[in-house]
């Protein structure tokens, strides 16, 4: 995407006579590319292209199935199609300013946002743990209405508002192949892995194998950390990152925060999640976050220490549950 097309993206979103003054990157994201643009006011925003040449992730087959609610989160329908529900939901999301699915301003998938400028939650609960205390109470309540939200059938929220089916036949069945996937393609790559791959198989199939059945499913983000929440001028905690977002197990949610919070996560407890989905759904994680990032490293990811930090913490943990 050219400067005269993000420009003339920027004018149609922003209005006012304004001029594109800076398009600058924002860190973090491995997808999309993030840009903050800045006008000749000062009036900022924040856009998001889709395109090959902003994902770092190698390609992999099953990349563009939809129906695999797994498979990458990218494009312009899945991240409208989020939006739509968390707004309905109540939960704070960046206000949309403009999207371009169809070429006018650029060839990719484009959307240009409301722009956040204050901290993450990461970043808020690392600088004052209590002035955080309202954000997480809030981040709760938002929570809990994503999962007071029920759906019949289990997948990517743009699929089943769709009235689209999901591959498998459940979540815990959705999951459990991811996991051993992960696995393989994790024992691949670190002896590690390969040695206690037996064991790992094994604790998977005989967690999934205590699941019992479940026909109803929330809304879930999929990938909730604390970096993808921003805090807004007034403390409401706004989702960022949503295009993964899908009607699944609420234990997924729950997992990925206690992953990403350790004791922070207290605030947002909630009562009655399902033992054995959270057992199954952490040593899945684990693999999930062992061999993700082995395969980002693969490509040309800049911030190479950071993903490999990520991979041997998580495989650590993975061996951790099945030491004997």
């Amino acid at each position: 995407m050219t400067r005269e097309q993000l420009a003339g993206a920027a004018q149609a979103a922003l209005g006012g006579g304004r001029r594109l003054e800076t398009a600058e990157p924002v860190a973090g994201g491995s997808k999309k590319g993030v840009y903050r643009l800045v006008m000749d006011d000062a009036t900022t925003a924040i856009a998001y292209l889709w395109d090959d040449a902003e994902n770092y992730w190698p390609a992999a087959e099953g990349d563009d199935d939809l129906t695999d609610p797994f498979s990458p989160g990218l494009g312009l329908d899945l991240f409208q199609a989020a939006h739509a529900r968390l707004d309905a939901l109540g939960v704070r999301v960046p206000a949309i300013r403009l999207v371009d699915r169809d070429g006018a301003h650029c060839p990719a998938d484009l959307a240009i946002v409301e722009d956040l400028q204050g901290e993450s939650l990461e970043e808020l609960l690392a600088r004052d743990r209590r002035a955080a205390a309202s954000v997480m109470a809030r981040l709760a309540e938002s929570l809990e209405a994503m999962r007071g939200h029920r759906a019949p059938a289990y997948g990517k929220v743009a699929v089943v508002d769709g009235g689209g089916t999901s591959r498998g036949t459940s979540c815990e069945g959705v999951v459990l192949d991811r996991a051993l996937r992960d696995l393989a393609e994790a024992a691949s790559r670190d002896l590690r892995i390969a040695d206690a791959r037996d064991r790992l198989e094994e604790r998977l199939l005989s967690l999934a194998a205590a699941v019992r059945p479940r026909a109803e499913y929330t809304v879930v983000h999929g990938e909730l950390g604390p970096d993808h929440v921003l805090v807004d001028a007034d403390g409401n905690p706004v989702v960022i990152d949503i295009e993964g977002g899908m009607y699944f197990d609420v234990e997924w949610e729950h997992v990925f925060l206690r992953i990403r919070l350790h004791d922070a996560y207290r605030p947002l407890e909630v009562a009655g999640l399902d033992e054995h989905r959270l057992a199954l759904y952490m040593l899945a994680q684990r693999l999930s976050l062992t061999a993700g990032p082995l395969r980002l490293l693969d490509g040309d990811f800049p911030d190479r220490a950071f993903m490999a930090g990520i991979a041997e913490y998580n495989l650590k943990q993975a061996l951790e549950l099945v030491r004997a």
